[in-house]
């Protein structure tokens, strides 16, 4: 999972600004330069991908628009602030790639068991160059295009921890990997006289597209449901609140993942005869000590607690202790 390099709200939301940015105009020019030569030459395969670089068009305009979303300050409707509208949108990513994956398979696949249960006349037989060399071209350029794009979404994704531009880039890199495997099917198919590698390319290519569709379906659904794998994190909390003196046992302890920020709950335990005041201090001691460890936390709550109480909430079956590690 990507966390930004401590960078400020304003910065990350104009990095995410300038991805969307990116992927519209560099979508938007592919899906112009496709859809004109695919009907130019009455190539179906390159209409159909030009449309599907209209659909990218669509993925960026939602990321420009999310991007402002985001930005916005906690009101009455969203205490925690709008940071879940990134993980929304990203899901919705996750479902257009798999859509695309799901598509590429069940068509590779009807074709697959044509091949295998029928005998294929010669004329039928694929033609790298039967469409003409500007579909070819045009092809190729995709290609590169896409690629160029994926990078692009790549580096501002990780620079921004932004889960819906790298998601994002998986979706450009999948796109030209689909088309650089219709290209390497149809030749192969070409040098060894076996048409059926063309639809067993496209086939296997579906079905990686729908790994990287559901991986990034179940990551965002962990963090829709607050959930948390990166034990690391506790770790370093857990070792922060060990450098403040006068505090002990941190317990129930949860961290939850906000967009690029993370919303953090704990109790600790203090000598019960200290005053309010000096239970205070220590609590903003130990919010320090793990701000300081875990780069961009939102919120930290902190319950305070009589040395020895920790033992009444054993029973609880939320939060975890350094014991659960």
């Amino acid at each position: 999972m990507s966390q930004p390099q401590n960078i400020s709200d304003t910065s990350r939301m104009k990095l995410i600004s300038l991805a969307g940015w990116i992927a519209l105009l560099g979508n938007l020019s592919l899906a112009l330069i496709k859809v004109t030569t695919g009907i130019a030459a009455g190539s179906l395969a390159v209409l159909g991908d030009g449309l599907d670089s209209a659909t990218d068009v669509s993925i960026a305009c939602m990321t420009l628009i999310i991007s402002r979303i985001i930005h916005r300050p906690s009101d009455e409707n969203h205490p925690w602030g709008h940071g879940r509208a990134e993980t929304t949108a990203t899901m919705v990513v996750a479902f257009i790639i798999f859509y695309a994956g799901m598509q590429l398979c069940l068509s590779s696949g009807i074709q697959l068991f044509h091949y295998i249960t029928h005998t294929v006349p010669a004329a039928d037989e694929p033609k790298l160059l039967s469409t003409g060399t500007s579909v070819l071209v045009v092809t190729l350029i995709s290609i590169a295009g896409k690629l160029l794009l994926a990078w692009s979404q790549y580096h501002l994704g990780k620079k921004s921890g932004s889960i819906m531009v790298l998601a994002n880039a998986k979706n450009m890199a999948t796109d030209s990997i689909i088309s650089i495997s219709v290209l390497v099917g149809l030749a192969g198919a070409q040098l060894l006289s076996l048409p059926v590698l063309d639809p067993l390319v496209a086939f296997l290519v579906g079905l990686w597209v729908l790994k990287n569709a559901i991986s990034i379906f179940m990551q965002m659904n962990l963090e829709l449901m607050d959930g948390n794998h990166d034990k690391e994190l506790y770790h370093r909390l857990f070792a922060a609140v060990k450098t403040v003196q006068g505090v002990s046992n941190p317990h129930r302890v949860r961290i939850r993942k906000i967009a690029a920020h993370w919303d953090i709950d704990m109790d600790i335990e203090v000598d019960p005869d200290i005053t309010l005041h000096d239970a205070h201090e220590l609590a903003e001691q130990v919010e320090a000590a793990v701000r300081n460890a875990i780069p961009d936390v939102y919120d930290i709550v902190v319950h305070m607690e009589p040395e020895g109480h920790g033992d009444h909430h054993r029973q609880e079956q939320f939060g975890l202790s350094e014991a659960d590690l």
